[in-house]
């Protein structure tokens, strides 16, 4: 049976009910006015249900959900406004993540893995260059030879360059100009932590959908203080895990709890500067991603900021406060007060403008999937710490991850930089065989003229390694199996 989540008081409780979080949501308002609040509010009370969450981490202070709250006077002022007498502090599981490597278990995938869609729009690509890449991967994809890491897509870029004039017949122009426009691209990316991201051991999506011994879902928290100033990076990243989310779980229909919710703070990034063509890829995994039980808060100061075929999908509803002295600024209000569902005579407008910090305007989907009567609301406090957490208690829970052991190394198997190596030392051995054949020919003719043929030297014989014919079978292997799903991303088998 659905559960229902307090997340705050007003003329009535607000809930959200608990079978229609796959029904996403939205928690928006102007910085200052209680957002991360009310995701920290929501979060906990997903974990005490048995539902694990991700989230980024933009401001540094959500770590502090790993140590229980403490009470204050302002606090108990404000559960005694509310009505509350039973309120406990409490601490959450949580496993923290960093694609940085510095603040939690590193997050890498595949450049195979993520795809040319999602790596175009990461490298600023025109569509001149992005017609390049796709051709890089789909040469890659036909020969079997995955794209682990930056290193191999390097290696392919220039295997393009070089053989431009062969693949012009299939491929069409390739241009070394636009080789090295996007191999300019990828220096960019490495230098900024790209490197760190692509490689191996992959995340693994499942080993984030988890409980503790309690039953609670946990939090996981991935560290975005350093990557959101990198937005290209930060957005695309989490558009990868969006659409590996989608690929990776079965269809699972209505659900009385999500598997998983995800908490993508900063919205609006996603959605900026994005081709119309992807826009239209990510509503369509944000309309068909509930079926698969997920469920998403977009979390961004206004919610103009988000296309209106996405906004239409977000059932659950919290708005804070946001200031109107401008005429944009006046527009923006009025467009998000036409989101919510209006009682007769109520002024949403100015509503809006007048909520104070930790207030905010709450209309969610009751367990018929219709939409409440917007209410003003008092979000719950929080029962984990307000602020941020000792880094040395950070770095203890860090340390004693169940899943320390399997993402804290590297790996560096066999992939197309080695495959691409192999086929340059098998082509340079049928030209050193062929030469080797012309040489004695010339040879024996010199011999029985008793002259030494001129001009030539014999050609080393170059001798395959074990290594080299595995490889081989590998591409006879893999070739068959490589498909790509929404977004382009690898499917898994």
């Amino acid at each position: 049976m659905a559960s229902q989540i307090l997340i705050g008081k007003g003329n009535n409780d607000a809930f959200i009910n608990t079978n229609m979080l796959s029904r996403h949501g939205l928690i928006a308002g102007a910085t200052g006015t209680g957002k991360t609040v009310t995701l920290k509010v929501i979060a906990e009370a997903l974990s005490n249900e048995g539902i694990p969450v991700f989230l980024a981490d933009v401001k540094g202070d959500l770590g502090s959900l790993t140590e229980a709250g403490q009470m204050n006077d302002k606090l108990q002022a404000r559960l005694q406004a509310m009505d509350i007498g039973d309120f406990t502090f409490q601490s959450f599981p949580v496993e923290f993540w960093d694609v940085l490597e510095e603040k939690g278990l590193p997050v890498r995938t595949t450049v195979s893995d993520m795809g040319p869609v999602l790596l175009s729009r990461l490298l600023g690509l025109n569509d001149i260059q992005e017609g390049v890449l796709n051709i890089a991967f789909k040469l890659a994809d036909e020969k079997g030879m995955l794209l682990i890491d930056l290193k191999d897509l390097k290696a392919m870029c220039n295997y393009l360059a070089d053989n431009s004039s062969e693949l012009m017949r299939d491929y069409g122009n390739i241009s070394r100009q636009t080789v090295g426009a996007i191999m300019r691209s990828l220096i960019v990316i490495e230098e900024q932590g790209g490197d760190l991201f692509f490689g191996e051991p992959a995340l693994n999506i499942r080993d984030l959908m988890r409980t503790d011994i309690r039953g609670r879902g946990v939090i996981n928290i991935l560290a975005s203080d350093k990557l959101f100033l990198m937005p290209k990076l930060y957005s695309t990243f989490l558009l990868w895990f969006l659409s590996e989310l989608f690929e990776e779980l079965p269809e699972a229909g209505d659900l009385e709890k999500p598997k998983i919710v995800f908490f993508f703070d900063e919205a609006h990034l996603l959605f900026e500067d994005t081709p119309e063509v992807l826009l239209d890829q990510i509503e369509m995994m944000v309309k068909l991603i509930r079926s698969k039980g997920v469920g998403i808060f977009f979390v961004t100061q206004n919610p103009a900021d988000i296309p209106d075929p996405v906004l239409a999908q977000l059932g659950n509803r919290v708005q804070h406060a946001l200031r109107a002295y401008t005429p944009k600024e006046q527009k923006a209000v009025k467009t998000a007060a036409e989101t919510f569902r209006q009682k007769e005579g109520q002024d949403v407008e100015t509503m809006i403008t007048e909520l104070k910090v930790g207030e905010a305007l709450v209309s969610t989907l009751d367990e018929n999937g219709i939409p409440s009567y917007v209410d003003r609301v008092t979000i719950l406090p929080p029962r984990s710490k307000f602020g941020t957490t000792d880094p040395a208690v950070l770095k203890g829970i860090l340390s004693s991850s169940a899943l320390y052991g399997k993402y804290a190394g590297t790996l560096d198997r066999d992939s197309a930089s080695e495959m691409l190596q192999s086929e340059s030392l098998k082509s340079s051995r049928k030209e050193a065989e062929a030469a080797d054949v012309e040489y004695r020919k010339a040879l024996a003719e010199a011999k029985r003229e008793k002259t030494e043929p001129a001009g030539w030297s014999p050609l080393p014989k170059i001798e395959l390694s074990q290594r080299d014919i595995r490889n081989g079978m590998q591409i006879i292997k893999e070739g068959l199996k490589i498909t790509r799903g929404i977004m382009g991303i690898l499917k898994k088998r």
